[in-house]
């Protein structure tokens, strides 16, 4: 079996592909070949042992895949040979196939094409379920997302809309900028060419409803500032590899919160009902994941590598194998 490899902590390029040993299968777990994986920062961290969780080396690097079963333990009942699944893990994805337990696999709806269903997976959920269940946004609702070119942030701006936000997009570039439109962004702002503080200030006067913040750094302070009063910021992750530092007296003065995003806060039955609303906006096509790159498994390292520079645009997935049945 293919798989990419870290064999030390390190770098993108610390990662290669080569011939590894097909894992056993047991009573509960499930054979997955994969057809795409999705690349996303944290994959970027734990290769370089900068993530929360150490991984020992050497490790197949990959959170999340597509793809169809091939082999069922003796114990799994909810699926079969030729099922097309989803699954998410700390690592395993970028290899030919993954064994996991059954448990952590999701079916792939009727008429969601492999290719989209791993594009639309961890950075998808994380943006919808920040976007109901914590900054609880409701239909007109001002909305800056800071990194809204790359895979959280274009998921957010996506959705937003499809929720009836007035999306603010902020990003780095004009091509992602011009990503964003194109997925519902009604305002624009290259924080690399304007002050950020003002251009906000300047677009909702009266402060915005909610900030989705997966970049953290410079960016957090102003965009603290652009809140109106009872807005929520969400921190789902520190892109530019800066945590910032907040004067709390902005969040007494303006009557603010700060949250953070982790799925295992969100109260059982919003999850299911968050789960059950992203699904049916994807499968009816009101919010498409973008894809902005593709990759196949030999350069597994490159992808890593453009997802770790920031050069992605939403999302950025390695093609492994077929789709299957």
């Amino acid at each position: 079996m293919r798989a990419a490899v870290c064999e030390h902590h390190g770098p993108p390029e610390t990662v290669t592909v080569r011939d590894t040993a097909r894992q056993q299968i047991g009573d509960d777990t499930v054979r997955v070949a994969v057809a795409f994986a999705a690349v996303n920062f944290p994959d970027v961290l734990v290769v370089a042992d900068d993530y929360q969780i150490s991984v020992p080396t050497p490790f197949t690097p990959g959170s999340e895949f597509a793809g169809f079963v091939t082999e069922v333990g003796a114990r799994v009942e909810e699926y079969a040979v030729g099922d097309r699944v989803t699954g998410t893990g700390l690592f395993g994805a970028f290899a030919q196939e993954v064994v996991t337990d059954s448990h952590k696999l999701s079916p792939i709806p009727d008429g969601l094409p492999a290719r989209l269903a791993a594009a639309s997976g961890v950075a998808y959920r994380t943006a919808h379920h920040s976007l109901r269940s914590v900054a609880r946004i409701r239909k007109g609702d001002p909305v800056v997302v800071l990194g809204a070119g790359g895979g959280v942030g274009l998921a957010a701006v996506a959705i937003g809309h499809a929720l009836g936000a007035e999306v603010i997009a902020v990003a780095s570039s004009p091509d992602k900028l011009a990503a964003a439109r194109r997925h519902g962004a009604r305002h624009l702002v290259n924080h690399r060419e304007v002050d950020l503080r003002s251009a906000l200030k300047e677009i909702v006067p009266r402060g915005a409803a909610a900030v989705i913040d997966p970049v953290g750094g410079d960016l957090t302070e102003p965009a603290l500032r652009a809140l109106g009063r009872g807005g929520r910021l969400v921190t789902v992750g520190f892109a530019s590899g800066e945590v910032p530092r907040i004067p709390l007296n902005l969040v007494l003065v303006k009557g603010v919160q700060i949250l953070g995003f982790q799925f295992g806060d969100i109260a059982p039955d919003e999850f299911d009902r968050n789960e059950e609303e992203l699904r049916t906006l994807i499968t009816s096509g009101q919010v498409v994941p973008h894809i902005g790159a593709e990759f196949g498994l030999d350069e597994t390292a490159a992808a890593l590598r453009m997802v770790a520079d920031g050069r992605a645009i939403g999302k950025v997935l390695i093609r492994v194998g077929g789709c299957g049945p």
